[in-house]
């Protein structure tokens, strides 16, 4: 989300309103999240405020194949519609934005075991979006009490060329890398990831390592995968900003990147968003993991908020200040 925001803000800084406009326009809007989406803040006359003081993005990376086709060259590492079909969510975070004081990050674990609103039960968190963008927002919402201003879903081909549209991102690996089921396969160092090894690291719940003469593997699974999902937000995020500073002029197809895959709430509005999260990137980025333990449902093994885990929610709910981070 936040590379789709620096895309926008640098574009309206430099003046490129009347392509950009174009483009921003194209961006899919997912009507009647109105309903479950926090209501937009008002002055002290009832005016709308324009870049309110804080807000929470509910970020979902979805695993949708659409825009690929057989003669795509990166068929064989996604595949399309016909081998998965349908968007399931692949990756939940809440991004919260304070004008004053940064942006803060939680990633929500893909088996986290909770209430999920009109279903009449409980199940994984990802399962939530089996009902649409609107079901996933009420679940974080009513179920973990964190309102939600704002949606933003972005899928795999979009990860893919925004990706390579700023270059790659650099990651530093201390030890050769691999994930046979995502294709990443990585030696030791800092190496800039184009976006079909970007998004093999950034899905990859079967990592491994090469150390002391074999092959290990990080039992965190899904854990893991959410700290090199923030390791890699950040990387892109730092990306971006320095892209669009040495080339300014090259948002344009930045832009068109992100407007081909990327899904928003209707009353989003791309520049105001995009202005608030660059100012707020200025004061620092903080990423929080929820504290979970493992358990187990009917013979299913999931996640279940664990000690330190409330103390993270209410910050993202808005009653308490930033916890420390370790």
């Amino acid at each position: 989300m936040f590379a789709v925001a620096a895309v926008v803000a640098a574009s309206g800084a430099i003046g490129l309103t009347a392509a950009t406009g174009d483009r921003i326009a194209e961006v899919e809007r997912i009507e009647g999240l109105e309903v479950v989406l926090a209501e937009k803040p008002v002055d002290e006359v009832g005016e709308p405020i324009e870049v309110p003081p804080t807000e929470n993005y509910l970020l979902v990376g979805s695993d949708s194949r659409e825009g690929i086709t057989a003669d795509d060259p990166d068929f064989g590492a996604i595949g399309d519609t016909s081998i998965v079909s349908g968007r399931r969510a692949d990756v939940i975070m809440v991004l919260r934005r304070e004008l004053d004081g940064g942006l803060h990050l939680v990633s929500l674990p893909r088996d986290l075991w909770l209430r999920i609103p009109g279903t009449g039960g409980s199940n994984r968190i990802n399962s939530a979006y089996r009902g649409g963008p609107e079901r996933i927002v009420a679940t974080v919402t009513e179920t973990l009490g964190i309102p939600i201003n704002h949606y933003v879903e972005v899928n795999f081909v979009g990860f893919r060329d925004i990706v390579n549209e700023i270059g790659g991102v650099e990651i530093c690996f201390a030890h050769p890398a691999r994930d046979p089921k995502t294709g990443l396969d990585q030696p030791p160092g800092c190496n800039t990831l184009d976006g079909i090894q970007a998004l093999a690291y950034a899905r990859s719940r079967s990592y491994q390592e090469f150390r002391e003469g074999e092959w290990r593997t990080d039992g965190r699974a899904d854990l893991g995968r959410i700290e090199r999902q923030q390791l890699f937000m950040r990387a892109a995020a730092d990306g971006v900003v320095r892209r669009l500073t040495d080339q300014p002029f090259s948002s344009g197809e930045l832009i068109q990147s992100v407007t081909a895959s990327v899904r928003v709430d209707a009353a989003l509005e791309p520049f105001a968003a995009a202005e608030g999260l660059r100012r707020s990137y200025g004061n620092g980025f903080t990423t929080y993991s929820l504290p979970v333990y493992g358990d187990n449902v009917d013979g299913n093994s999931v996640l279940r908020l664990g000690d330190g885990a409330e103390a993270i929610l209410e910050f993202f709910r808005g009653n308490t200040p930033p916890p420390p981070t370790e």
